[in-house]
């Protein structure tokens, strides 16, 4: 390491409750997203209550440990939470205390919420984009290298536009942060870095993957049919997603490749069994490219100065203009309702915030426009409700409230338990009635009804 750069780490070394010195009322303060939340800051922070008013945290996917901005501020008298794609915590948390709110967004052009209200940009316009500039950055990152970069790990995302937009940039040294090789915008000099603290390098917080269903297992074979050798493969979060890539991995399927915005488990059980090389993938051939992670301690260790891994920024993972050049991009997600218009939604439930909008919406588009590609939707066809019984998933219409996450025109694979269906170019009749019959058995004689009422059913479709 240069002594130029040992040195400039010292100067800007501080404790962290010196460092969140600088936040003053009224400031907009940015949590890198995921793995990335700041947690000797956070707790920093959370200690200045008494002395600040109207501070907005805003960060992503909230993970453990719970935000101390929020709970030492039960009230929420002086600090508003906000969540770019809401998690568990984060339900938790709004149904606890006030001021937690959702922010829409497509993950896809997150960077651009922020490149737009960069303090000295020529091409700022409140007028484009509501959000304000950003006061400060906090960000938990991997022990400087001998160049001087501190890399984002396994949560590179939007974090360098965070950066580049924030007055003030400060980083959370981890040493149990990944070293991801990029791609790109994968890391910071220590020349755009202001403050620097070290924490006690907490674990990163691991996604536990639950004992796969039957459900799962049905749902992740009728989706392993539609597969072929040479495609490029996109996981969303979830247990059918890993036992999939269990099945992928145990299959006789060739060079696979992947290209994802999130890389889970299964990626490694699909690249160490050998299906997927990447062999004739375009661009990044060889190479799996993601912008964050959620998984095991296997999986954050196995990216650690992995070559066969590239962390890129969401725009160059996400962006459909971009994932339309992969040719036989397959994308594979979960919801948690379908309509009989086939309006999808992946994020509410009535008026409960569950989850967001993500990439989803990025990778449908792209994976449709992709030569040979192909968008997969999966949902159980029921749940149980806290009564205990049993409710269909696919429903009639959705309850005030719900977001339509996928609107009906985007809607292309539909799966259940009970089969595959694709609905692209079918008029609403055929969407009702192909819905219907993936629906649980014990439901489809009231989606018929319910179809005949709202006059998108046939008296020659099928009964059966």
């Amino acid at each position: 390491m240069s002594n130029s750069y040992t040195q400039e780490y010292k100067q800007k070394l501080k404790t962290p409750e010196d460092a969140v010195t600088v936040v003053r009322s009224g400031d907009w303060i940015d949590y890198a997203y995921f793995n990335g939340k700041p947690i000797a800051l956070d707790k920093a922070l959370a200690a200045r209550k008494g002395e600040l008013k109207d501070v907005v945290v805003v960060g992503a996917v909230t993970l453990l440990p719970v935000p101390e901005v929020v709970m030492q501020d039960p009230k929420g008298e002086v600090f508003t939470y906000v969540d770019m794609h809401f998690s568990l915590i984060s339900r938790m948390m709004q149904d606890q205390r006030p001021n937690v709110f959702y922010n829409p967004t497509l993950f896809g052009e997150g960077e651009t919420y922020y490149e737009m209200v960069t303090p000295d940009s020529p091409i700022y316009d409140p007028g484009k984009i509501g959000s304000p500039k950003r006061d400060v950055f906090m960000v938990r990152v991997a022990p400087m290298d001998a160049g001087g970069y501190f890399n984002w790990g396994i949560h590179n995302s939007v974090a360098y536009a965070q950066a580049m937009s924030a007055k003030t940039v400060i980083v959370e040294v981890n040493s149990n942060v990944p070293n991801a090789l990029g791609g790109e915008c994968e890391r910071i000099h220590i020349s755009q870095v202001d403050i620097i603290v070290e924490s006690e390098n907490e674990p990163m917080m691991e996604l536990p993957s639950a004992e796969p269903t039957e459900v799962d297992k049905k749902i992740a074979s009728h989706v392993l049919g539609y597969l072929s050798d040479g495609c490029s493969i996109q996981l969303g979060i979830g247990t059918m997603p890993n036992i999939l890539g269990k099945m992928i991995a145990a299959s006789d399927l060739k060079d696979l490749s992947g290209h994802t915005e999130m890389l889970v488990d299964a990626f490694m059980d699909m690249y160490e069994s050998g299906r997927m090389t990447g062999k004739y993938k375009s661009p990044n051939k060889g190479k799996i490219v993601y912008t964050f992670a959620l998984g095991s301690k296997a999986l954050y260790d196995w990216i650690d100065n992995n070559p066969a891994l590239a962390s890129y920024n969401v725009k160059n993972a996400n962006h459909p203009r971009l994932l339309m050049d992969i040719d036989k991009l397959v994308s594979i997600n979960q919801c948690v309702e379908v309509d009989l218009y086939s309006q999808i939604s992946a994020e509410s439930s009535g008026f409960k915030q569950i989850s967001g909008n993500g990439g989803m919406w990025d990778y449908v588009t792209g994976a449709f426009w992709s030569k040979g590609g192909r968008s997969f939707i999966c949902l159980p066809s029921t749940h149980k409700n806290k009564e205990g019984k049993l409710v269909s998933r696919i429903v009639p219409t959705f309850r005030p409230g719900t977001i339509s996450t996928i609107p009906r025109p985007m809607a292309h694979f539909i799966v259940t338990e009970y089969g595959a269906v694709c609905l692209k170019g079918d008029p609403t009749w055929r969407r009702a009635e192909k819905l219907i019959s993936i629906a649980h058995p014990d439901f489809r004689d009231e989606l018929i009804k319910a179809a005949e009422k709202q006059k998108i059913w046939r008296q020659s479709n099928k009964k059966d």
